[in-house]
């Protein structure tokens, strides 16, 4: 029997509100695992993170329903970084008990807005209770064509970095809870050109460059004047002040990308209108350099947000 308020009647809840978007598979919410259909020809990529209240947001800034959208966000954030595209979401809730079944609701209300917006479908997941804050885990399953999924280990020396939109200020503006993934962006990017190499940014150009650098076993100079500096950020700090928090916030969820300057020409000929800044270029050298005004230039700190073990 269904107690009033009680996890059943949320995942009972949950079911109703995900009969229509099960086109894509076979066995929906209600049974012991989802079956889902598979495109002939694509490669199927996969996508998880996992948010911790008291980590990744505060309940005296977010609601709800931007958690849940941000559960959902940091994960189409990262198939678009692999060239990929959406298709289903399994979502895990972990429930303060205390919050009810009202709260439980408007988290999926939040993840749900966002999956209509990008046509992925709410396949499954699980939920539980307990006495301790919440905690969401999301795994989104993307397709992608063979042997075409973008990774960040192909830079190559030579090859232009440009990010996809400005940087900084994203946690302290709310910015974090309410970015836009750059799939479509990702989208445009790989039917105009060949991309060596992308990441998004979620711990800050400085460690995410330096990440992309280490698995493609090469170096970079980055251009200080070229780096944007998102409005976020206030304008009443220095200059230099404004520089490291584009470098070092995180939580941008913008994309870093490599591309060859045959490709950038590409890329221009096809007149495709897209945000791309160019802030640097790829060396055969390792080390992640920052070449200031004077030219000079200074080894760049790989410092952004990490988790860290006491």
């Amino acid at each position: 029997m269904t107690s009033p308020g009680g996890e059943l009647e949320f995942v009972d809840w949950i079911s109703r509100q995900a009969a229509d978007t099960n086109q894509i598979l076979e066995v929906g919410i209600g049974d012991d695992a989802a079956v889902q259909r598979v495109t002939q020809g694509q490669h199927v990529v996969v996508a998880k993170d996992v948010l911790m209240e008291g980590a990744h947001f505060e309940f005296e800034t977010a609601t709800p329903e931007l958690v849940g959208r941000k559960a959902l966000a940091v994960n189409l954030s990262d198939i678009a970084a692999m060239g990929a595209r959406p298709v289903s979401v399994y979502i895990g809730l972990v429930l303060a008990k205390s919050r009810g079944i009202e709260f439980a609701r408007r988290v999926d209300a939040g993840i749900r807005e966002l999956a209509n917006q990008y046509n992925v479908c709410i396949a499954g997941g699980d939920t539980n209770t307990w006495d301790g804050p919440l905690v969401i885990s999301v795994t989104v399953l993307g397709e992608v064509a063979p042997n075409s999924a973008i990774q960040r280990n192909g830079a190559q020396p030579g090859d232009v970095l440009f990010v996809s939109g400005p940087l900084g200020g994203s946690l302290a503006s709310g910015r974090h809870l309410t970015f836009e993934p750059r799939l479509e962006l990702a989208q445009q990017l790989t039917s105009a050109c060949k991309v060596n190499a992308m990441m998004d940014i979620s711990d800050g150009l400085a460690l995410d460059c330096t990440r992309m650098l280490k698995a493609s076993g090469a170096g970079a100079i980055l251009e200080s004047s070229s780096i944007p500096i998102h409005a976020d950020v206030s304008f009443s700090l220095p200059t230099e002040q404004r520089l490291q928090h584009a470098l070092h916030d995180g939580e941008d969820f913008e994309l870093l990308i490599a591309l060859s300057e045959e490709q950038v020409e590409l890329l221009a000929d096809s007149k495709l209108n897209t945000p791309l800044q160019r802030i640097g270029r790829v060396t055969a050298d390792p080390g992640l350099f920052l070449q200031e005004g004077s030219g000079q230039l200074k080894l760049l700190e790989p410092r952004g947000y990490e988790h860290q073990f006491k």
